[in-house]
């Protein structure tokens, strides 16, 4: 589990110990960590690790499957967007590092947990068919993009692109690849706006007209875990929400 201690990651370590997981936690060592996860007791072991950085993934997911066989990856850690347009007010061009920083994060953070969930995977015992699953997590902007989300959405997108590829390549190792697409969440990085913007967006979801519930997507997760014949698939879990313009 990456991005565990708060948010959708949060949510889906408790519906995960719910069903019996233990459940090894990845996620940054300024994160709230033991901290959050106490209320799991021995159910749940804190990993510090960066995604991006490739020894720490390995020892960390190497680690869980010390414990016992790793069968099951859900990936949430990743960033919001800088919401920088292409162009500023004077025409000049946006700062390159900015894009790079997002693209680092949420799309070379997630193939380095791909690779390296599915190589400690490989070595499992085949049951009912699987050698392990992995979720990742995309969003409605690698459809529906708003203006000043170029990298963000450049990323979302990527992830989309990548589950079927995955999910192909991993075929013969018997593991499988699915990705969860969420809408507006009520997470700490929407808990961040104002009041009046979170009710507009709100708002503007068809039904149910809320924000998603970081267990909305915890449900979800666990459910393509055990369903053994999705495979392959972006999963939008929004609402039937599209996304305007701004």
């Amino acid at each position: 589990m990456t991005g565990g201690t708060s948010g959708l990651g949060l949510a889906t370590t408790s519906r995960l110990v719910a069903a019996g997981a233990t459940v090894t936690v990845l996620d940054l060592p300024e994160s709230p960590g033991d901290a959050a996860l106490h209320p799991f007791g021995s159910a749940t072991r804190f990993h510090p690790a960066d995604i991006t950085d490739e020894a720490q993934v390995a020892d960390a997911l190497e680690a869980a499957s010390q414990i016992m066989p790793l069968r099951a990856v859900v990936h949430c850690a990743g960033r919001g967007g800088d919401r920088t347009r292409i162009l500023d007010e004077h025409g000049m061009p946006a700062p390159l590092d900015a894009f790079e920083n997002v693209v680092r994060i949420n799309l070379i953070g997630t193939y380095n947990v791909l690779r390296h969930a599915a190589a400690v995977m490989a070595k499992n015992d085949v049951v009912d068919g699987d050698r392990g699953a992995i979720v990742l997590t995309s969003s409605v902007a690698a459809f529906d993009g708003q203006i000043g989300q170029t990298s963000y959405t450049a990323t979302k997108a990527a992830v989309h692109g990548i589950t079927l590829v995955a999910a192909r390549d991993l075929a013969s190792r018997q593991i499988r690849v699915n990705t969860i697409a969420p809408g507006t969440f009520d997470t700490p990085m929407l808990a961040r706006l104002r009041q009046d913007i979170r009710e507009g967006l709100a708002a503007s979801v068809p039904h149910p007209r809320r924000l998603g519930d970081p267990d909305d997507y915890a449900r979800l997760a666990v459910s393509i875990i055990e369903n053994s014949y999705l495979n392959g698939e972006t999963i939008r879990l929004d609402g039937a929400i599209r996304m305007a313009p701004r």
